[in-house]
């Protein structure tokens, strides 16, 4: 039996799970509730469990046949977004203001169907790591797991990830070699200027004004100071400046990302942010403070582990369910970090089309839990052996 049709028989199992987790969404580093079921069906298969890895990750491990050979590792993330749900799904978020709007309970459930899978035939070598990781939507996850030791505690030869991908085509899995996803820097821009009447702007400095001078020549930065051939996306997100209809403002607040490949571009466009505010505060009279953070890096998926898992992929979709020249995306994943220090592969692989990602919209297609979970649990079987 192949490892989908195995997975399939016990997929009504893994589908109540996974629209739990959808139910009961939980922010970074509080999947507390989470990581608790990924801990207790863990067990129940009979895996060794280590709890509190980064916070509230858990990282599973399984020993093969004979223990001897690679070590393995999975990794899913376990956190949700801070979004209103907008669907009428019986299983839609109970917790408002929360929901999983990135399928981030689909990768975790698909990683309990391999782990599950894995623990029932124990056809491999070597040994299986099951990572599952908190607060992959900005908070650093990955690098708070990396600082509490995961790759000492738990060494590794080769991680890999997948990830949802909701225009489809459904069952297609999709890789990338080398740089595969975008660093991202998130800014906070705090304008401070005067405040004043409404109907006497003379005796204030509006923040909004200069805010909304700042928005426009920040979009500047790309059209004008990047290289035309290197990728650069800027995007404002939030722009907060008072409260009444009849007060200018004493102060504006304005976040935002970067998205970057190129190292280079990424320190010209943090660099032209900040003597760009600095240009406008003089200009204005005001004062302006930038704080950038650097939180994802690029996603390098190493060319060879790449290849291995498309031809993995390949064996179980045949050659038209698997496109291993994939484009690279200008979102970004904190795998990146992962995948860093040891070597491995991200792949996508597609939904029946519908909302986005980080839509309020957006539910995971449970109809690709067997497929992802098979994919991932092949890598297991295949590469244990490399």
């Amino acid at each position: 039996m192949s490892p989908i049709d195995r997975i399939k028989s016990f997929s009504d199992d893994l589908v109540a799970i996974r629209r739990d987790f959808h139910a009961h969404p939980e922010l970074g580093f509080e999947e507390v509730r989470t990581s608790g079921i990924v801990a207790e069906e863990l067990a129940r298969y009979g895996i060794a469990v280590h709890r509190g890895i980064g916070g509230t990750g858990v990282v599973g491990v399984l020993e093969g046949r004979t223990g001897s050979g690679r070590r393995i590792a999975l990794r899913a993330d376990m956190d949700a977004l801070p979004i209103e749900e907008e669907t009428n799904l019986p299983y839609r978020s109970t917790v408002p203001g929360k929901m999983h709007a990135c399928g981030h309970d689909g990768h975790t459930t698909m990683l309990l169907g391999a782990a599950r899978y894995l623990a029932e035939t124990r056809d491999f070598d070597g040994t299986a790591l099951f990572v599952f990781q908190p607060a992959e939507e900005g908070q650093g996850g990955a690098r708070a797991m990396i600082a509490d030791g995961l790759f000492e505690k738990f060494p590794c030869d080769e991680i890999y990830a997948i990830h949802n991908q909701p225009n489809g085509p459904h069952g297609k899995i999709k890789l990338k070699p080398g740089p595969a996803m975008a660093a991202a820097d998130f800014f906070d821009i705090r304008i401070t200027g005067r405040g004043a009447h409404a109907a006497q702007p003379q005796q204030g400095i509006d923040p909004i004004i200069v805010g909304s001078t700042l928005v426009q020549a920040l979009q500047s930065i790309v059209s004008r100071n990047a290289d035309p051939l290197k990728s650069a996306v800027l995007s404002i997100t939030q722009f907060h400046a008072g409260a009444a209809y009849n007060v200018i403002p004493e102060g504006a607040h304005i976040t935002g990302t970067v998205r970057t490949f190129d190292a280079d571009l990424r320190t010209l466009v943090t660099t032209r942010i900040r003597e760009i505010a600095k240009g406008i505060a003089a200009a204005y009279g005001a004062t302006i403070d930038v704080d950038i953070r650097d939180v994802f890096s690029v996603l390098m998926n190493s060319p060879e582990h790449a290849a291995a898992a498309a031809d993995i992929a390949r064996e179980l979709f045949g050659p038209e369910g698997v496109d291993d020249q994939s484009k690279p995306r200008m979102g970004s994943e904190d795998f990146a970090d992962m995948v860093a220090r040891v070597p491995g592969a991200y792949a996508w692989i597609g939904s029946t089309p519908g909302p986005g990602l980080h839509n309020a919209s957006f539910d995971f297609d449970d109809s690709i839990i067997p497929l992802g979970s098979a994919f991932l649990a092949r890598l297991v079987e295949r590469r244990t052996a490399a």
